[in-house]
C-alpha cells in the first residue's frame, strides 16, 4: 500500500526560522564549508526550493546565521552593562566575568565570527565583512568603556582586550571540554585594566 503520509507544512515565517535554526547549529558545530545546502535541507525536512525562497544563496544563509550570533552577543553584553551603569570600570570587569562564564560552558565551541573569517579569508567576501564589522564594533565599545573609565590609552586597552577575548575563544575551540585557558579570561582582563588605570593615576 502506498504511504501517503506527509510532513506538516510549516508556515512561511516558521519555515524560515526553522531553516535558519537548523543551519546555524550545523554551521557552528561542523563548519560552514563542511555543511552543504543538501545537508541543511535534509536536516530541516524541507524542500530545497523552500530554502531558496527564504535564502537565495548559501551566503545569505551564512550571513543570517552570523547576524543571529551578533544579536545574541550584544544582548548578553547589554545585560552585563546593566549591572553597574554608574561605573564604566566595573562594567568592563562585569563584561569579562560574563564572557568567561559563557565561553567556558560546554555549549560554546568557539567564536562564530573568527571561524567565518578563517573560512572566508577574502576580506571582500560578504561573510568576512560581517565578521569584521562585529569585531570592529567590539573594539569600539571596549574603547568607549575604557575612555569612560579614565584610561589614558583607551584604544590600546581596547585592542588588548579584543586580542584577549579572541584568544579565549580560540583556545576553547582547541581545548574543547578539557580545562581551557579561557578560564583565565576575567582575571587577565582585570590585570590589563588595573595596569592601565595605574598608569593613568586612577588606581
Amino acid at each position: 500500500m502506498t504511504n501517503t503520509t506527509t510532513k506538516p507544512k510549516l508556515a512561511k515565517g516558521a519555515a524560515k526560522e526553522h531553516i535558519l535554526k537548523v543551519a546555524s547549529t550545523l554551521f557552528y558545530t561542523q563548519g560552514i564549508h563542511a555543511v552543504g545546502v543538501d545537508t541543511i535541507v535534509a536536516q530541516a525536512g524541507v524542500a530545497k526550493t523552500t530554502l531558496y525562497d527564504h535564502f537565495p544563496s548559501k551566503d545569505d544563509l551564512v550571513n543570517a546565521y552570523l547576524t543571529i550570533h551578533d544579536q545574541m552577543f550584544w544582548q548578553a553584553w547589554d545585560a552585563a552593562l546593566e549591572q553597574h551603569p554608574e561605573s564604566a570600570e566595573q562594567q568592563i570587569r562585569d563584561l569579562f566575568e560574563m564572557l568567561q562564564a559563557g565561553i567556558t560552558t560546554p555549549e560554546v565551541l568557539g567564536c562564530a565570527f573568527l571561524s567565518a573569517a578563517s573560512e572566508f579569508p577574502d576580506l571582500g567576501q560578504s561573510s568576512h565583512q560581517v565578521a569584521l564589522a562585529h569585531k570592529q564594533k567590539v573594539k569600539t565599545q571596549f574603547q568607549a568603556l575604557a575612555q569612560a573609565a579614565g584610561v589614558a590609552q583607551a584604544e590600546q586597552l581596547a585592542e588588548q582586550l579584543l586580542l584577549l577575548l579572541n584568544g579565549a575563544f580560540a583556545t576553547k575551540r582547541v581545548f574543547g571540554s578539557l580545562e581551557s585557558p579561557a578560564r583565565q579570561l576575567a582575571a587577565t582582563a582585570n590585570m590589563l585594566l588595573d595596569a592601565h588605570l595605574a598608569r593613568a593615576g586612577g588606581g
